[in-house]
């Protein structure tokens, strides 16, 4: 897959950021002094971190080159470095008071392996935070993935979608097996779009990378109005002409 896109990602700065300031209230961490952002994308979700702990010293990692210059050019006060979380855990020798996560596991395969890397890297009563998208029947990833086996694409997108995320009874029982204690919550976030382009804009930066990604870039236009084509009779407009779009999201904190 090719390079994220900080810009496009940003568009939606205030609605993506919301969810990682929910999860950095549930932390409650006196003092902590060394926090590991895992997959901070342009380093909003790291901002969100310094504003709550202002002497942590806090590093922010992500396996995009793009993600990973913009974070460190919005936040020079900041540490940023790259970083794969499906292979480097062997990298990290030091430990971390707070391991924090904010939409980026769903990224990455094998769960049960995941979470337990991420204690591994916590000091002894530590705290992981953990958010991720939960799509499984959300309209979108219907329709999209309904678009990409019509006849006019599957000779273009081979590849299944695969979903790396657990359901939240296989993370429960994860969870009760490395930690000692743990909370789960999920919120559906209602987003106010201002229209259905404005959806199809949200998903160019994420869930449709990867169709994107394989078609010829003179296909990626018509592609994508095929989706919006669909996503308009998925979507009713409101009374005042904005679309409503709902956003679920699994929340969960583990205690070392």
């Amino acid at each position: 897959m090719s390079d994220w896109n900080s810009e496009l990602y940003l568009k939606f700065k205030k609605e993506r950021t919301q969810p990682a300031i929910d999860l950095a209230n549930k932390i409650h961490f006196k003092n902590p002094e060394k926090i590991i952002d895992i997959g901070c994308g342009p380093g909003n979700s790291t901002k969100i971190l310094k504003e709550k702990f202002k002497e942590a010293r806090i590093l922010g990692v992500d396996n995009s080159v793009n993600m990973i210059e913009t974070a460190k050019k919005n936040n020079p006060d900041m540490d940023f470095k790259l970083f794969d979380a499906s292979r480097d855990f062997d990298l990290i020798i030091e430990k971390f008071d707070i391991v924090f996560s904010n939409a980026c596991i769903q990224w990455i395969p094998n769960h049960k392996k995941l979470l337990k890397n991420m204690m591994n890297i916590l000091v002894p009563g530590g705290i992981m935070a953990v958010q991720t998208p939960i799509q499984f029947d959300q309209p979108m990833h219907r329709i999209v993935d309904r678009v990409a086996k019509t006849p006019k694409w599957k000779e273009y997108i081979k590849f299944e979608k695969v979903f790396n995320i657990l359901h939240e009874e296989e993370y429960f029982d994860v969870l009760s097996e490395i930690s000692s204690d743990f909370s789960m919550w999920k919120t559906v976030y209602m987003h106010r779009m201002p229209s259905h382009e404005s959806i199809i804009e949200w998903y160019r930066s994420t869930g449709l990378k990867p169709y994107l990604d394989v078609l010829p870039s003179e296909k990626k236009e018509e592609f994508e109005k095929d989706v919006l084509e669909e996503v308009i009779k998925a979507y009713p407009i409101q009374k005042n002409s904005e679309v409503i779009f709902p956003f679920p999201r699994l929340f969960f904190t583990a205690i070392k």
